[in-house]
C-alpha cells in the first residue's frame, strides 16, 4: 500500500498515547462525589494527527509528530505541503508537536489521537510556558523583603549590595537583580485529571497550570 493510501486508510482510527497537547481555557469549581469543591484548569482538546513517525534506526530516537489547527494553503510552504500530504494533511499546521514514546503497532502516519488518551483518575505532568510579566524589579521578581519603609531609609525596594571585596572583585552568577518575569518553560508534576468530557473535548485538571489563556500545554502520564 502506496503511503498516500496508508494515510487514509488511517483517517478514520484513533489512537491512544502517553499524553495529549492540549489549550488552556481558564479555571472553574466542579463538585466531586462527596459534594467537595475542586478547583480545576479546563483544557480544550483539538484533533491531533500523527505527520511523522520517528524511528531510532533513522532519526535516533523512537517519537511521534503531533499536527493539529491546520493552516490555509496560502500560508503554507511547498515544503510543508509536501511533508503533511503524506499523512493525509492538505496543508500545514499551526502547531506541530513531538511526543517520545515507544511506538505502538500497525500503520501510525495519517492516525488520529484519541483524547481517550487519558483517563479519569490518572496522575500527569503538565509542561508550558509561563505568563509573560515583562520587566520587574527585584522585589517583585523574586518575592525579595526590601527595606524598611520608614522614612529616611533610602532601601525600600533594592535588590541591595551586590560586589564584593577586592577579591573575587565581580558579581557572582545567580544574583537575583531586575530583569525580564516570566516565559519560562515550566513542569507541574502530580497532577489529577479530574473528568474527561468527550463529547465537549474538554479535560479538567485539579489546580492551576502554567501558560496564558489559548496557550499550548504537553499532558504526559506518569
Amino acid at each position: 500500500m502506496s503511503e498516500t493510501n496508508t494515510a487514509q486508510a488511517n483517517t478514520n482510527s484513533e489512537l491512544k498515547l502517553n499524553g495529549l497537547f492540549l489549550f488552556k481555557e481558564g479555571m472553574t469549581t466542579v463538585y466531586g462525589e462527596a459534594g467537595e469543591a475542586i478547583p480545576v484548569t479546563v483544557l480544550r482538546y483539538e484533533v491531533l494527527t500523527i505527520s511523522q513517525v520517528k524511528t531510532p534506526e533513522k532519526d535516533g530516537y523512537a517519537a511521534l509528530q503531533l499536527a493539529c489547527c491546520p493552516k490555509s494553503s496560502k500560508n503554507t510552504s511547498k515544503a510543508e505541503v509536501g511533508h503533511f500530504a503524506k499523512s493525509g494533511l492538505a496543508a500545514g499546521a499551526l502547531y506541530v508537536k513531538e511526543i517520545r514514546q515507544e511506538l505502538p503497532q500497525g500503520d501510525l502516519l495519517g492516525g488520529r489521537v484519541s483524547i481517550n488518551s487519558l483517563s479519569k483518575g490518572d496522575t500527569v505532568s503538565i509542561s508550558g510556558v509561563s505568563k509573560g510579566h515583562g520587566f520587574a524589579g527585584a522585589v517583585k521578581r523574586w518575592g525579595l523583603a526590601g527595606g524598611p519603609a520608614s522614612h529616611g531609609s533610602k532601601f525600600h525596594r533594592r535588590p541591595g549590595s551586590s560586589g564584593n571585596r577586592t577579591w573575587p572583585g565581580r558579581v557572582m552568577p545567580g544574583k537575583k537583580f531586575p530583569g525580564h518575569w516570566g516565559v519560562e518553560a515550566v513542569t507541574v508534576k502530580n497532577v489529577k485529571v479530574v473528568d474527561i468530557i468527550e463529547e465537549h473535548n474538554v479535560v479538567l485538571v485539579k489546580g492551576p497550570v502554567p501558560g496564558a489563556r489559548n496557550s499550548i500545554v504537553k499532558l504526559i502520564r506518569a
